[in-house]
């Protein structure tokens, strides 16, 4: 247990302390309006309250990902929560806090047109594909598996329980961010914490001895799936993830003042990161041996893990609370993914979103896109989105590396471009390794990825000398969030 209350602590003050001083290094301003102020539309610019923005921010970026994630990273040892603890603190908050403070700097601009900004048009347009197809995966994965659990449970139609999921999806994507989103997202993220505090207790009470095997040095996956760097993409939410940067910009849109913005967008990573560390310690504790928890994963997804768990643990609330886990949390993030969707193509075609005739102009042929990929089997795209989810992660902070530098900041750079490296050895050796990438011989690419990360960050502080020299230049190639 200590070890558990020491890694929850240690998030606590990352926030606290690391968490302070990024946002000081950013630059908050007080008296500088936000986009819910400045472009108010009451439709996606719409100014709420920091609870509230706060909530919808958790349940935006979590959904399943800090219950799945973890579970998955338990399989590999206790290693996994050193992962969430330093992945939080010092990689995964700060991309959060720069996707969604370097929107609110750009009028509400989604991440592909920010990243776009700093590394220019040819990765403008690798952001908007990577974002359009992991958004839209995530929205279409999270139609057919809540509606084939419901079936299961109700004896329901798999399809018309797919069409049902898919108008709730519809109408959350075209209605104002406040009618329905800003509505039921702060009951779900509470009921997210909820959830987990009460698992979190009923492995406390229960007798259960939290963490037996606190070997660092070996890795104990049943399949024997070398940890660097499957860890790594395996377990993205609860440490990083690049799906939150496609999610911030809705909550960029929203905030009434830049200091909520820790609170926000570095404050929910660490929430998410105490909610995967709990769950975690779950599947390091509740099962003999991560051989018995695999058989369970095997037998039903991580899904099925989480069913035995809360029943197990609570009884018919845990019942009730693992219903909330695998059925209305991944809707929670299905109806965002194809609300940032269009937000990302109203900005590609510089189309105003305020009148809903253009909303529906985007809306209606997204869904139709959707739902013909809810009718293939899309499962060898699918393979590619743990890769795809950690590259964009990897954008997102090479793009914050360079806002610094941009922004006469050169000396702070690293708090970007060293996890940015990190993750480029990650993104690299995992595309070298996996027989869906290149299927290379492990050690071939785990120096190609290390090689990858050294030259990259060569590359960047050798650019950033030019960076830093004073620019003319207008309209989207200025200096992002600078002014």
């Amino acid at each position: 247990m200590l070890l558990l209350l020491t890694c929850i602590i240690l998030l606590i003050a990352g926030y606290y302390v690391y968490g302070t001083f990024v946002e000081k290094v950013f630059g908050i301003d007080r008296s500088r309006p936000t986009p819910a102020i400045t472009e108010a539309d009451g439709v996606d610019f719409v100014e709420m309250p920091t609870w509230k923005v706060f909530l919808i921010q958790l349940l935006d970026i979590a959904g399943i990902g800090p219950i799945f994630g973890p579970i998955l990273g338990a399989l590999y040892g206790p290693q996994a929560l050193l992962w969430v603890v330093f992945g939080s603190i010092f990689a995964g908050a700060v991309h959060d806090f720069f996707s969604g403070m370097l929107s609110v700097r750009n009028k509400g601009q989604n991440i592909p047109e920010v990243v776009g900004d700093a590394l220019g048009m040819p990765a403008r347009h690798v952001m908007r594909f990577f974002s359009v197809l992991l958004l839209l995966l995530v929205g279409v994965v999270f139609v057919l598996s809540p509606a084939k659990l419901l079936s299961e449970m109700t004896g329901v139609n798999v399809t018309a329980l797919v069409m049902a999921i898919f108008a709730y999806y519809f109408i959350a994507t075209i209605v104002p961010i406040n009618a329905v989103i800003g509505r039921l997202y702060p009951i779900f993220g509470a009921l997210l914490v909820f959830m987990t505090v009460g698992v979190a207790g009923g492995l406390i009470f229960g007798g259960y001895e939290l963490v037996p095997n606190q070997n660092f040095f070996v890795n104990v996956h049943p399949g024997g799936a070398p940890l660097w760097p499957l860890l790594f993409i395996v377990l993205s939410c609860g440490a990083i993830s690049g799906f939150h940067s496609t999610q911030s910009p809705l909550m960029a849109r929203c905030l009434k003042t830049e200091t909520d913005a820790r609170f926000v967008f570095y404050g929910a990573m660490i929430l998410e990161g105490i909610i995967a560390l709990i769950w975690v310690a779950v599947g390091l504790s509740f099962y003999q041996s991560p051989e018995a928890m695999n058989a369970v994963i095997a037998s039903g997804s991580p899904s099925a893990v989480v069913n035995e768990v809360s029943t197990t643990l609570l009884g018919p609330v845990g019942g009730f609370l693992a219903i909330v886990g695998v059925i209305i949390l991944p809707i929670t993030s299905g109806d965002t993914a194809f609300r940032s969707t269009r937000l990302i193509l109203a900005d590609v075609f510089k189309m105003s979103q305020k009148p809903v005739s253009k909303r529906l102009l985007i809306a209606i042929p997204l869904f139709i896109v959707g739902y013909v990929v809810s009718t293939q089997d899309f499962n060898l795209i699918w393979r590619y989105f743990g890769w795809a989810n950690q590259t964009l992660a990897m954008l997102v902070l090479w793009a914050a590396a360079i806002y610094l530098v941009r922004a006469d900041k050169a000396q702070y750079h690293w708090m970007a471009s060293l996890p940015a490296a990190f993750m480029t050895a990650v993104s690299i050796t995992f595309i070298a390794f996996s027989p869906i990438g290149f299927n290379l011989p492990y050690n071939v690419a785990v120096i190609l990825g290390i090689v990858a990360a050294l030259g990259s960050l060569a590359a960047f502080i050798i650019k950033s000398h030019s960076w830093r020299k004073p620019r003319v230049s207008a309209g989207r190639n200025k200096s992002i969030g600078v002014a």
